[in-house]
């Protein structure tokens, strides 16, 4: 029987699974990846190329499976036009704040104004069990995944 497909949300470190809160609990509904990359796996737990549709496996640092969520939009987005359904999406208050965290976080590329991004949209399917048995999401606005 084939896996599903796999996803990792990235944080500031292994221990920040805040991200993966965040998208437990509603707040996070999207996600960013380098466009030129897309459809090449990053990890073992991490496929890329997500379709409209797919019963996505999402994992903290720690490789816990937190949820499944089900991709329901995938597209391009260049640095200098980020639509409001992608800043709200990956929890920030702005375009801006987008912008400043993605430079800071993804120091290894030059994210100019036609810099392209593959957003993928999702929805929460299942929150598996806390295994922190905590119920706190927090921002992080760390490296995003």
């Amino acid at each position: 029987m084939k896996r599903r497909k796999r996803l990792t949300f990235w944080s500031a470190n292994e221990n920040d699974d805040s991200l993966v809160r965040n998208v437990i609990a509603g707040k996070k509904t999207a996600t960013a990846g380098v466009a030129s990359e897309y459809g090449i796996p990053y990890s073992e737990y991490g496929d890329s190329g997500y379709e409209i549709g797919d019963i996505v496996e999402a994992y903290d640092l720690k490789q816990r499976l937190r949820c499944t969520i089900e991709i329901v939009d995938v597209h391009k987005m260049k640095f200098n036009d980020i639509p409001e359904r992608v800043w709200r999406g990956e929890t920030f208050s702005s375009a801006e704040e987008f912008r400043e965290c993605h430079i800071r976080c993804m120091p290894d590329y030059e994210l100019h104004n036609e810099f392209e991004f593959m957003i993928v949209h999702f929805k929460l399917v299942e929150a598996m069990e806390d295994p922190d048995n905590t119920q706190q999401a927090t921002p992080d606005n760390g490296p995003i995944r």
